[in-house]
């Protein structure tokens, strides 16, 4: 089993959660997050003054798949999320040791 973490920007997010839903793989976190990047913020005025928001909204999803459905995974987020500009995200990909339904007890990939 692998853990994979697609941190996307907002917008893109309704997107991709649909294609992942028509593909299956409808299992998923989803956080609203900060950070940055090789984007590096941007430049904003208020009343006049200029600032820098160097820490920019995106929405982190995380979802838990059998090893031999990572590709898909990957490439169906790359091919929905991408605007080609800086600042589209990035995806992780860990190896899971375990995994437990609290409701039944099931372990392994038949908990996912």
């Amino acid at each position: 089993m692998k853990k994979v973490e697609a941190i996307i920007r907002p917008e893109t997010f309704e997107l991709v959660k649909d294609a992942l839903t028509r593909q299956g793989l409808a299992s998923m976190t989803v956080t609203h997050v900060t950070g940055c990047g090789l984007q590096g913020g941007k430049t904003e005025y208020y009343r006049g003054s200029k600032y820098t928001v160097n820490l920019l909204p995106k929405v982190k999803i995380e979802l838990v798949v059998q090893n031999e459905n990572v590709d898909t995974l990957v490439n169906l987020i790359v091919e929905t999320a991408r605007t080609g500009q800086i600042g589209d995200g990035k995806i992780f990909i860990y190896d899971m040791q375990d995994a437990v339904r609290i409701r039944t007890g099931e372990k392994g990939e038949t908990a996912i």
